[in-house]
């Protein structure tokens, strides 16, 4: 874990603390890797509640309520399932920010319009829902990395 991640995980800890605000996460690509870079900051455990790894499709129903239809009609790694993923996070969690990604780390996986490295995120607090589509370069250890960097860089502006 680089010093740049755990640094950026130690800001999003002071942001959330100093607005009362607990975190849940739902991970798919980054398998637990955003949990992680979150629970390296000691103290942690006072605006961190849980962690999703929903790697599998069926994971992501039963955990956290995603419709297998919309994963069927719009794909897993799409903005509407990473939405579907944070509100299911915190619907099953006593949070009150998520943060989710779900992408195509590689090096398979890519189908037609969705390249390895498309990544989509969710963040969601009480009734506002933002999500993003990006594609990163580089191999599967790259690409996991900067997706966790982007969904911290991410719920930082979200709460903010």
């Amino acid at each position: 874990m680089t010093n740049d991640i755990l640094d950026l995980a130690g800001r999003v800890g002071q942001a959330l603390q100093a607005k009362g605000l607990l975190l849940v996460t739902a991970e798919s690509c980054t398998g637990g890797g955003i949990s992680q870079a979150i629970t390296e900051i000691s103290g942690s455990t006072s605006w961190f509640d849980c962690g999703f790894v929903a790697y599998s499709n069926p994971s992501k129903t039963e955990l956290l309520d995603v419709s297998a239809a919309l994963i069927a009609q719009m794909g897993t790694v799409s903005e509407e399932v990473a939405a579907a993923m944070a509100i299911g996070a915190l619907a099953n969690s006593n949070a009150h920010v998520a943060l989710s990604t779900t992408g195509i780390a590689g090096p398979t996986g890519a189908v037609p319009g969705k390249p390895v490295g498309t990544v989509c995120f969710g963040w969601a607090k009480g009734d506002h829902t933002y999500t993003e589509r990006l594609v990163f370069a580089g191999d599967r250890q790259s690409v996991r990395e900067q997706t966790v960097v982007h969904a911290l860089q991410g719920l930082l502006r979200f709460i903010e």
